[in-house]
């Protein structure tokens, strides 16, 4: 459902009484006061004091504690704020960070009205055994192990009863705060707080969907099928709806638990670069990656194998930031700024109308040697990201949100990898990759797309074209137009064609000669024979000498034709 097409009206009067009454009670009052209009104006009715000046940002902390106290949809729009480093502060992107979406479970009872409404059949008759303590509850969906027959464990995600309807409500709410905010600040504008609701939107009614969920699943279960380092759990889809998932429970170790992983018998640098491999190829291979690989969703299985779970949160890549991306990689991995520049202006996240490539190029080529040739143990993976935040908000880059997704996961990975004790590199891991997809798509994919866009270049030409030629003879007929024609370029013609006649004459004169010299050589009659001394007594005749003469001038002018031509550039 989209609620962003229009301006929003509060139609839920005590969720509105709700918001504003925290808003005060945790010091916000004076940004109600400017979002409602109920600004009080000094004395002489004008405020000098500058818009970023008043308030515009206010305590963090603060901010929080109010998402905290919203409830569910408040915590999730504040979870995908503190991905936004590069439109946030970092005092804010590290206080929204702690958002927790852990909340006190919701009674078996009501979790258990929705699995048999939704599967519509008794909890007795589907599962052995199911357990009422939740194994997780989060703001969205709460999880419980459960057993079907045959002793087969299963893990049974349940959307929250009701979560949906105060979704939407809050979204309405949302949209109207945010049009607010950014009528009341500039900053509003800068940071363009209804394209985040937009974006909050779209992103929570895909996790509200366990249907959607399962799909993931399936995909990554397909891509990774022959995978001897990933398992992908499986999905029961018979046991599956909108509201509920069922899935194969994984047994393992979750991956921040080092010294379990290698009391095991499991050296945790490999599980490192299991992760890794099996990320590169996510991005390099797929298109589909695993955008919240934390140590929760992570499990070390007890084969030595890499499980992933909670596929609530994915990120997608068409086959052309594929492309860019394989570009970025090599860049990095091999030193050299104008793949990654061009890569990037390629993938439109710069461009020179707006920043200055140059300064942006030193910027970056600063920021980024430090890290060559150093191990994950000596980087902190959060002053990469900072600097690169710092670098988006200097030029004022915003980057579209699969590729903030991306780069969040990014750093989450190498953050596993860092708790395992890993010395390798993604880069280096993804070069090869990289190579490979550039190989296998580059140059079709270039193709195509300069085909597209001559395609459509031709198409509106065509389209045009009537009109040209309807407005050209209309002010032909009405004589307000001159129609005059003007050649060019037929000045040489008479010379070339005279050229080309002298060339095909001395040709004709060649074979002539060529011909003649031939019959006249090869003659039995003689005529005015004569004897000449020239190493030794020859006798000659008058057509021996016709034919070596006409064999001559055939020679010369063949020569001279065949220079001629050469000279001339035109073979």
């Amino acid at each position: 459902m989209n609620f962003s097409k229009k301006t929003h009206r509060v139609s839920n009067i005590k969720r509105f009484g709700v918001i504003t009454r925290l808003m005060v009670k945790h010091g916000l009052g004076d940004i109600l006061d400017r979002i409602l209009n109920r600004s009080k104006s000094p004395a002489g009715g004008k405020n000098d004091r500058p818009v970023v000046a008043r308030t515009v940002y206010p305590s963090p902390h603060r901010i929080r504690r109010v998402l905290e106290e919203l409830g569910p949809s408040f915590i999730k729009l504040g979870q995908l704020m503190s991905t936004r480093a590069d439109i946030f502060p970092p005092e804010y992107i590290d206080e929204l960070t702690k958002l927790q979406d852990q909340v006190p479970p919701i009674p078996f009872e009501k979790i258990k009205e929705v699995i048999e409404r939704e599967l519509k059949s008794p909890v007795t008759d589907i599962f052995e055994s199911i357990e009422p303590e939740a194994l997780a509850a989060a703001s969205v969906a709460q999880v419980h192990m459960a057993e079907l027959a045959g002793s087969e464990r299963v893990v049974v995600k349940v959307i929250r009863p009701g979560i949906d309807k105060k979704i939407r409500e809050d979204i309405r709410l949302m949209y109207y705060f945010a049009e607010k905010i950014e009528n009341s600040f500039e900053i509003g504008q800068i940071i363009g707080f209804v394209d985040l609701v937009k974006e909050f939107e779209r992103s929570i009614f895909r996790e509200l969907d366990m249907y959607v969920e399962a799909g993931n699943i399936e995909r990554f279960a397909r891509n990774f099928e022959v995978s001897e380092e990933l398992y992908i759990p499986k999905v029961n889809w018979d046991l599956t709806a909108r509201s509920v998932l069922v899935m194969e429970h994984i047994d393992g170790i979750k991956m921040d638990q080092v010294d379990e992983i290698r009391d095991n018998g499991i050296d945790p640098k490999e599980i490192a670069m299991i992760g890794l491999r099996s990320f590169s190829r996510q991005l390099m291979e797929f298109g589909l990656f695993h955008a919240d690989p934390h140590p929760g969703n992570t499990i070390v299985m007890y084969d030595g194998r890499v499980s992933l779970v909670d596929f609530g949160i994915t990120g997608y890549l068409d086959e052309e930031t594929m492309l860019h991306l394989a570009n970025i990689f090599l860049g990095y991995a091999e030193h050299d700024y104008s793949m990654i520049m061009e890569a990037l202006e390629d993938a439109g996240v710069i461009s020179e109308a707006a920043i200055d490539f140059s300064d942006f190029r030193g910027d970056l080529k600063d920021i980024s040697e430090p890290f060559y040739g150093r191990t994950l143990q000596t980087i902190s993976v959060r002053d990469v990201y900072e600097q690169i935040m710092q670098l988006l908000v200097k030029y004022r880059i915003r980057l579209p949100r699969n590729l903030m997704l991306l780069l969040k996961t990014f750093i989450q990975t190498e953050a596993l990898g860092k708790i395992l004790g890993s010395d390798a590199s993604l880069l280096e891991v993804t070069r090869p990759y990289a190579k490979e997809l550039l190989q296998r798509g580059y140059d079709a994919q270039k193709l195509l797309r300069n085909l597209s866009r001559e395609v459509r270049s031709t198409h509106g030409y065509l389209r045009v074209i009537p009109k040209l030629m309807h407005d050209l003879l209309k002010g032909l007929t009405s004589g307000k137009r001159p129609f005059e024609i003007r050649h060019r370029g037929f000045q040489e013609i008479p010379v070339r064609i005279e050229r080309g006649i002298n060339r095909l004459t001395i040709g004709l004169v060649i074979s002539a000669s060529l011909i003649a010299g031939s019959l006249v050589l090869n003659s039995s009659q003689k005529l005015l024979e004569f004897t000449i001394t020239f190493y030794g007594v020859h006798t000659v005749s008058i057509t021996a000498l016709l034919g070596l003469l006409g064999y001559t001038l055939a020679t010369l002018l063949g020569f001279w034709l065949i220079i001629s031509i050469f000279r001339s550039g035109k073979t």
